[in-house]
């Protein structure tokens, strides 16, 4: 990164969409408590979000 400039971050999506707002956050608590045990990078931030098909999906910033 050069001197002066912001390194902006990006989301990383989840492929699966599930049905409900309560399966996508137990992937999401998961990842946010678990990521040391499959071997995942430290995410900083773990949010669930909604398509717009209305399905629930999970993102995260590494």
């Amino acid at each position: 990164m050069q001197e002066g400039t912001i390194e902006r971050m990006r989301w990383v999506y989840w492929v699966k969409l599930y049905e409900s707002k309560f399966q996508a956050g137990c992937l999401a608590k998961r990842m946010e408590e678990d990521w040391w045990i499959y071997g995942y990078e430290c995410p900083q931030s773990v949010e669930v979000y909604r398509s717009k098909k209305g399905r629930f999906g999970v993102r995260y910033q590494l």
